[in-house]
């Protein structure tokens, strides 16, 4: 009898523990919503209603914060999501070229100091960036690169993280797979180009997708490398969109949106790459 209670309260237990975590889990999903929310909902309100009934449905619905954005010409807004487009993938491919190539060298290569090199790159992933904020300056300002896309993109294209990741991916690799293609005649080169970068797909574009991203959403280092309003990127020029007295919030909210459409686009697109990498991640971990 006492058997029969106790299976019976198990599953009772299991589904409240089941709707504990659903709970926990459209809690913390909300959190991360309601603010893409209500910065899409304030992009459609007049810059009066967005200051007088901020948690508010538009009343009405107006896209006066994306005409004066879009066709004002104070702001040159296509301009500066090139600018970040451009500089966020010239980034993104220097990362992969040179990522894929340290860390395969530390993940298969065998040469003197591997261990040590592979630890001074590790290292350096615990000092905060804003360590590297005048040094970078300074070799910027000495090449002559301030104020061009390559102050954007070159200190950043050797990222410890990057040569990280992909290390523990190619270590998972059956070493198998290298050895028949060095008996079949193949060199160290070309197994890489023909038969490790084309397994590495998954955790190439999900590197890709970070890479893209960090470049994208940064804002200090370009507010402090680039000085011409022409050349600057998406995240510094909309900080112009605040006055020094007042803010336009519509229009604040209306330059994040588009600032949020190419993210989306690139995430809906590398979105199955992405969780193969991490499917594969857990399952050789």
């Amino acid at each position: 009898m006492t058997t029969m209670v106790n299976s019976r309260r198990m599953p009772a237990k299991k589904a409240w523990a089941q709707a504990g975590l659903y709970a926990i889990l459209i809690a913390l999903a909300l959190v991360i919503v309601l603010p893409l929310v209500w910065m899409l909902v304030t992009s459609f309100k007049t810059d009066a209603d967005a200051v007088r009934q901020p948690y508010s449905l538009p009343d009405p619905f107006s896209l006066e914060a994306y005409q004066t954005l879009l066709t004002s010409g104070q702001q040159p807004i296509f301009l500066w999501v090139w600018n970040s487009f451009a500089a966020a993938a010239l980034q993104t491919v220097l990362i992969l070229v040179t990522a894929s190539m340290g860390a395969y060298a530390l993940a298969r290569l065998d040469f003197p100091g591997k261990r040590v090199v592979f630890g001074a790159i590790i290292a350096t992933l615990l000092v905060p960036p804003v360590v590297f904020l005048i040094p970078n300056y300074l070799i910027v300002q000495n090449l002559g690169w301030l104020d061009s896309i390559w102050a954007i993109t070159v200190p950043g294209a050797a990222g410890a993280f990057g040569i990280f990741f992909l290390r523990q991916f190619f270590v998972g690799l059956p070493p198998e797979i290298e050895e028949a293609a060095r008996i079949d005649g193949a060199g160290d080169i070309r197994i890489f180009v023909q038969v490790v970068l084309p397994l590495a797909r998954p955790a190439l574009a999900t590197l890709a997708v970070l890479s893209f991203l960090g470049n994208w959403n940064d804002f200090l280092w370009p507010v402090y490398v680039l000085l011409s309003p022409e050349n600057l990127t998406l995240q510094p020029g909309l900080n112009q969109l605040q006055g020094a007295y007042s803010t336009h919030f519509a229009i604040v909210m209306a330059g994040a949106v588009i600032a949020s459409v190419p993210v989306l686009i690139l995430f809906g697109i590398a979105q199955r790459q992405i969780v193969e990498s991490v499917a594969g991640s857990a399952v050789k971990g």
